[in-house]
């Protein structure tokens, strides 16, 4: 099941680095959880074609994630914007509590709307 979901999660991240048929059976085994029969009628090709195309992309996928590391750096900068969020709210938390500072209050709105920004694109 780990497997599946790192398949799909890497797809995700370089499915235009695959060919449109390694692309399209990865797609429809692991997203659409085709069979292997299932995906050779859709695409009317072999059962044995299906797999193959399958292996060829999953070892692809693996390989650019070795080596571009593009899923490991989007999961390390979430947990860091999610980090500073906590922080950046404990801030706030201080200052409405102890400090009553208007430019901090405009630092932390400028932060915590930038990290909004960050996170909606």
């Amino acid at each position: 099941m780990e497997k599946n979901l790192a398949v799909s999660i890497l797809l995700d991240f370089y499915k235009e680095f695959l060919t449109d048929k390694q692309a399209d059976t990865i797609e429809l085994y692991y997203n659409q959880d085709l069979s292997l029969s299932e995906i050779s009628e859709h695409l009317h090709i072999t059962r044995q074609g299906v797999r193959d195309s399958i292996k060829r992309g999953e070892k692809l996928l693996f390989e650019l994630e070795a080596k571009l590391g593009l899923e490991k750096k989007f999961h390390l900068i979430r947990d860091k914007i999610y980090l500073i969020e906590e922080t950046v709210q404990e801030m706030d938390e201080i200052n409405n509590k102890a400090l009553f500072s208007p430019e901090l209050k405009d630092k932390i709105r400028t932060i915590t709307e930038a990290l909004d920004d960050i996170k909606n694109k």
